[in-house]
């Protein structure tokens, strides 16, 4: 569907927006530092309970789990409405196209709301689940689009405010303050456990999964022409971390733990010697 000429956007009947914006020329922001700034928090979870991250090697890393379904849970740290581009294996997880973030298609979220993005919207009605399986067997290579595998990422914009009018600064009377959204509503079903492969032998993608209820409607937002802050998830399987080095071997472990327990006195007894034949 071509963009409008002004500005406009889904937004779920009770939970989540989406936005559609005109194209405009993206200027590039400098990758966040942090998962949580002061605009905008992102989260893997699995279950409901978040995945553990590791910086390194100038990145966030999460640990991917062979066949478990996940969401991507976003937050608004502040009072105002922000608008968030959203792509997983670089495929917007709105439509699955691959554009720049200022014309994407993007999550509303409203002042200090939070919502669980489960799956890729399908509909205004339905989304199908992530999960995570191998290069071969992901969305993005059945889509002919597995340039980006491995990389969720958020790109926050905020919401233009309306400039006060000359009588308002005057009386110091602030113009209205945007509307929140609907909260976030919870999952319509609860999430199946899958088997954890525990030897992972190929490289971690993300599939297009089971159907699930994720209502959306359209809602009208200006933005800011540049983005407020990008947030950027790498995820893999435990023998990709070890071999990058962002996780210590199994082997390394043991003998860490090993030399943990170490200590410098046992029981008393002299020193064996090596020329006596025995120990």
């Amino acid at each position: 569907m071509k963009p409008k000429s002004r500005k406009q956007s889904l937004v779920p009947r009770k939970t989540r927006l989406f936005l559609c914006v005109a194209a405009a020329v993206l200027m590039a922001a400098p990758a966040a530092e942090s998962l949580e700034t002061g605009i905008c928090d992102i989260e893997v979870v699995i279950d409901g309970r978040p995945l553990t991250e590791f910086a390194a090697r100038g990145t966030t890393y999460i640990e991917a789990l062979h066949g478990r379904e996940y969401e991507v849970r976003l937050r608004n740290r502040t009072d105002h409405r922000i608008a968030v581009a959203l792509a997983v294996d670089g495929l917007n997880s709105i439509d699955a196209k691959t554009t720049d973030a200022k014309s994407a298609s993007k999550w509303v979220l409203g002042p200090r709301e939070s919502v669980t993005i489960e799956g890729w919207q399908m509909s205004a009605a339905t989304a199908r689940r992530f999960f995570f399986t191998t290069e071969e067997q992901s969305y993005g290579e059945w889509l002919g689009r597995a340039e980006n595998l491995g990389v969720i990422e958020a790109v926050v914009f905020k919401e233009k405010l309306p400039r006060k009018t000359f009588s308002e600064l005057l009386s110091g009377r602030a113009a209205p303050a945007p509307r929140a959204a609907e909260g976030a509503r919870p999952s319509a079903e609860k999430q199946s456990d899958a088997a954890e492969k525990s030897d992972a032998d190929d490289l971690a993608a993300t599939g297009i999964g089971r159907e699930v209820d994720h209502r959306v409607r359209r809602v009208h937002l200006e933005l800011e022409d540049t983005p407020a802050t990008r947030l950027r998830l790498r995820y893999e399987y435990r023998e990709q971390l070890v071999r990058l080095g962002v996780l210590p071997s199994p082997e390394e472990t043991r003998a860490l733990e090993r030399r943990e327990r170490a200590r410098g006195f046992e029981d008393f007894q002299f020193a064996p010697d090596p020329f006596s034949g025995g120990r």
